[in-house]
């Protein structure tokens, strides 16, 4: 292709730069520091409720102080003094260990511990098996 015309070079230049900055990017510590050298305007804000958790604060104080105003004394249902008694005189009439009742209603052997200490909280499901197991009436005339 030599000699067909003049040789000349009809290339424009192509600049390549880097994207503008994003927000975050913005806010970087660099970031500010480039634009404070540089002498670019830098807006601050602070906010109102920064590094505080208002949700959580504000509703605070009015259930702090609804507790306090709070004099009721809550405790769970024990099991009564005539069923932990009725529970032990049925297990030994049938001549059975604690364990061996636990086992035979499915339950755990510190169930039936509970239940004869009076610490346990009464279960309907539990005593009911009891009583079909032991042959006797523990819960109150029906």
């Amino acid at each position: 292709m030599a000699g067909v015309g003049p040789t000349s070079q009809d290339w424009e230049p192509v600049v390549f730069r880097k994207k503008a900055p994003n927000a975050a990017a913005k806010k970087d510590e660099k970031a500010v520091n480039a634009a404070r050298r540089s002498g670019a305007e830098i807006e601050t804000v602070k906010k109102a409720t920064a590094g505080t958790n208002k949700a959580a604060s504000s509703s605070t104080t009015l259930n702090t102080r609804k507790l306090d105003e709070e004099t009721e004394n809550l405790a769970h249902e024990r099991v009564p003094t005539e069923l932990k008694k009725a529970i032990m005189q049925a297990r030994m009439d049938k001549k059975l260990t604690q364990s061996q009742l636990a086992q035979l209603i499915n339950e755990k052997p510190q169930i039936i511990q509970e239940y004869e200490s009076g610490k346990a909280i009464p279960n309907q499901q539990i005593i009911s098996k009891l009583e079909r197991v032991l042959g006797a009436k523990l819960r109150g005339k029906k």
